[in-house]
Formats: structure tokens, C-alpha cells, sequence
């Protein structure tokens, strides 16, 4: 897939008139950037608005990420604790402090 952000009006115009004219290539539209379909057409239209509107567009190539593949289970597991926790406004920190959690510390280490 294809993200397109734009960085100034003009581009955003270009690409949110891009977007209504090609729908079949646009995977989801966030206002100033959209993300398109991993096609030679998609890639063909995000080069051409490009060339439109000189550096104000980046194109950038993604890829979708799929945590089973990435992350341990244990990153998932504290990940979903911490969304049920019963204080809501307990930083991940304290929540994690004396549990099998990993810590935000090593976390930030870490690479994908």
C-alpha cells in the first residue's frame, strides 16, 4: 500500500479531487493524507500528484502490520490487560510495576 500525505491547501485539494475521481485505488482517506491500494495505477497517481504540487506530497510504502508476526505474546497479553484495567487513569507504568508485564522502559528499546 501507499500513503500519501500532503503539506500544504493546495495539495490537499489535489488529493482529496484525486480521491473522488479514483475511489477503486483509495483504501481510506484521513484528510490531509490518504492510503492507497498497492497498485502500478495507485503508485502512477501519487507520482503524478507529486509532480503537481513539487515537495508538497510524500509517498511513502507500507505495509500492513500484523502484531502475531512482530510482538511476543507477552506485549500483546499486557497490551489488552491494560486496556481492561479497572482505573482508567493508572499510567502503564504503575500498572506494569511488580507484574510479568513488560516494562515501558525495555519497550522503548526495543525494535519491531
Amino acid at each position: 500500500m501507499l500513503l500519501v500525505v500532503t503539506y500544504s491547501a493546495a495539495a490537499r485539494t489535489g488529493l482529496r479531487n484525486l480521491c473522488r475521481r479514483h475511489e477503486g485505488v483509495v483504501v481510506r482517506r484521513f484528510g490531509r493524507a490518504a492510503l492507497f491500494d498497492g497498485t502500478v495505477y495507485a503508485a502512477f497517481l501519487a507520482l503524478r500528484l507529486r509532480e503537481s504540487y513539487d515537495g508538497d506530497v510524500q509517498i511513502e510504502r507500507t505495509e500492513p502490520f500484523n502484531e502475531f508476526v512482530a510482538l511476543d505474546e507477552r506485549v500483546r497479553e499486557a497490551a489488552s490487560a491494560y486496556a481492561r484495567r479497572d482505573a482508567k487513569s493508572t499510567p502503564y507504568a504503575a500498572f506494569a510495576a511488580g507484574t510479568d508485564h513488560p516494562d515501558p522502559d525495555s519497550m522503548r528499546g526495543d525494535e519491531l
